[in-house]
């Protein structure tokens, strides 16, 4: 399926490990140039050697805290012509609320509604100017299935779905999408670690974590790339009238009761 992507620029925050990478490998496999964000030079560099390795794109990387807005302010500058911004960065602190502190509210917030907010400004107001581009927002199914073990979360989650959904109901007039796509539990590194702990709670077996993901629809968690494939098709010209609205990639979940 052609996608229409080739030679498009594309700018991934997050992009050092997980659904991030996997986004990142599937732009290019489709034949985007990148523009890759994230806190670990090591790490980020790792990913951009490898698609390098089996793609002839070009490749760029920003190296910086999301949570520093000073940085945000000067990835937008350097990153003003890219065809396609992928928010992604915003792993929020897990915990009930009993738990959570204000220094952690903060954190949460910051990263995945203030510093994603201020970076979609900037790069949108350019999309505007030239009535071109896609934003893809990467959120989270806790947003619309409520989790009072991640309440920080599911808060933030829940913010950037009504931004998405506000956003992206007059951007089309500028020529420019907006679209969120909502991930179910992924066997990211950040789920694993997770799920080992809480298999160590249980069973007193970290090794044990899979079974925590037997209830699922399908078994098992997705995997990154899963999540790649959709948050590729949702900025390609193949969803060229998708925009205002949220793709929920979580086998189901959204409908299920409590699992974890």
């Amino acid at each position: 399926m052609e996608l229409g992507l080739a030679g498009k620029k594309v700018l991934i925050t997050g992009a050092s490990r997980g659904i991030g990478a996997a986004a990142a490998a599937g732009f290019a496999e489709a034949g985007a140039n990148l523009c890759l964000a994230g806190r670990d030079k090591a790490v980020l560099g790792e990913v951009a050697g490898e698609i390098s390795r089996r793609h002839s794109i070009e490749c760029a990387l920003y190296v910086g805290d999301m949570h520093d807005f000073a940085f945000v302010e000067e990835l937008a500058d350097a990153c003003s012509n890219v065809d396609v911004l992928v928010n992604n960065a915003g792993a929020t602190p897990t915990g009930p609320i009993e738990t959570v502190t204000a220094d952690q509210w903060l954190e949460g917030m910051n990263l995945k509604v203030i510093a994603t907010a201020l970076l979609t400004r900037d790069i949108y107001r350019a999309m505007c100017t030239r009535k071109s581009g896609v934003i893809v927002n990467v959120i989270g199914n806790c947003g619309e299935r409520p989790d009072p073990e991640i309440i920080v979360g599911t808060v933030a989650n829940a913010g950037m779905m009504n931004f998405t959904r506000a956003l992206g109901s007059v951007s089309p007039r500028n020529g420019v999408r907006v679209v969120g796509v909502n991930p179910g539990p992924t066997a990211t590194d950040r789920l694993v670690s997770l799920m080992r702990r809480k298999a160590e709670d249980r069973t007193g077996d970290s090794e044990r974590w899979k079974e925590l993901t037997e209830p699922l629809p399908f078994g098992r968690a997705a995997t990154p790339q899963e999540q790649a494939d959709m948050i590729v098709f949702a900025a390609s010209e193949r969803a060229s009238f998708v925009s205002g609205t949220i793709l929920t990639v979580d086998s189901g979940v959204a409908y299920l009761g409590h699992i974890f």
